[in-house]
């Protein structure tokens, strides 16, 4: 863990004596590695955790590191606060769609048009929530400042909060509520967005739409769209993270004797040899037959074929003629390598 990490920790209070800081300190490490890594926040910030165990990166005991920080720093004193002023404008809140697609859209990819439904900033009063032409007046509670400060006692001394002011919403000011959006200077609206998913997604995937959320308020930016993937299964073909699963049945002839045969993949039907002595269980590899990496689609995994040797139960009297004769064969032919 980074020292200056260590150090800001500890001057906030948390030690490892207290009880389970140490569980805190470790997922504070976990967020501060991807917070600090380039590579990692970018992926991150598009895909989510799918988009780190793609590349082979842990995400930790953390589900949002973005999340982690903010809530050391949400309600402090002089540290990027959330305690509201007059002017301060807010972002809005993101917002969450759930995108359904089948097996082969997951893995090249495909552009799809949704529709979301969002906080829009109302036109009648633009985001103000004051009825137009309407006077306003000084927050009483507040004392027009938007914030009001909160104290706890604690064994190290009095703790002080910054919270924005409740009965003006951090505004600093009451006015008559706009009639078309009641005062919140939002108001809900549909849209159509086009989406474009990359190659190589799966279920649980998320994709980032920035600015695309709800209208922040007093002017502040919009929030972001998250869009949370989830694949359908496919009847025939598997999927084990970029790697593709398949089994094909041959008849014990085939086996013995070797073959050609059609298989399905996502590239659609393609011949795979079988050799000759091939074994039951046996697993074949069709390179690069897989799923593209994720934000790396030039890179593709492979297809494995699992071979399932089929044995009659039933042979005419031919068939069984022929076998015994083999069998007869590799009895002699056993016996001659013993001498």
């Amino acid at each position: 863990m980074s020292t200056n990490l260590v150090f800001f920790i500890w001057n906030l209070g948390l030690t490892k004596r207290e009880p389970g800081a140490e569980k805190k300190f470790k997922e504070i490490s976990n967020a501060y590695e991807v917070l600090s890594d380039d590579e990692k926040r970018s992926l991150y910030d598009k895909y989510g955790e799918a988009g780190l165990k793609g590349s082979g990166m842990g995400m930790g005991d953390f589900s949002n590191p973005f999340d982690l920080f903010e809530s050391l720093f949400d309600g402090m004193n002089g540290m990027g606060s959330r305690g509201g002023s007059r002017s301060r404008a807010m972002e809005g809140e993101d917002e969450v769609y759930n995108l359904v697609l089948n097996f082969k859209e997951a893995v090249f990819g495909v552009e799809k048009e949704i529709e979301i439904t969002r906080l829009e900033s109302c036109s009648t009063c633009n985001g103000s929530g004051a009825k137009p032409g309407s006077k306003t007046s000084k927050c009483s509670t507040c004392g027009g400042q938007g914030q009001v400060v909160q104290s706890t006692r604690t064994p190290l001394g009095i703790f002080q909060q910054v919270m924005t002011c409740s009965a003006c919403e951090g505004r600093g000011e009451l006015s008559t509520p706009c009639n078309t959006c009641r005062g919140e200077g939002r108001v809900k609206r549909t849209k159509r967005i086009s989406l474009k998913v990359p190659a190589g997604v799966d279920s649980g995937s998320r994709l980032r739409v920035r600015s695309e959320g709800n209208a922040g308020r007093r002017g502040g930016p919009p929030g972001d769209l998250f869009v949370i993937i989830e694949v359908l299964s496919d009847p025939v073909l598997k999927r084990d993270d970029t790697n593709i699963l398949y089994t094909c049945k041959v008849s014990y002839i085939d086996a013995i004797l070797g073959t050609t045969m059609k298989v399905p993949t996502v590239d659609g039907m393609v011949d795979l040899k079988i050799p000759s002595g091939t074994q039951p269980g046996t697993t074949l590899v069709m390179a690069k037959k897989g799923v593209p990496l994720l934000n790396k689609s030039n890179l593709r995994g492979d297809q494995l074929v699992r071979v399932q040797v089929e044995i009659p139960k039933r042979l005419s009297s031919e068939e069984k003629k022929l076998v015994e004769e083999l069998s007869d064969l590799n009895k002699t032919k056993t016996a001659n390598a013993r001498r």
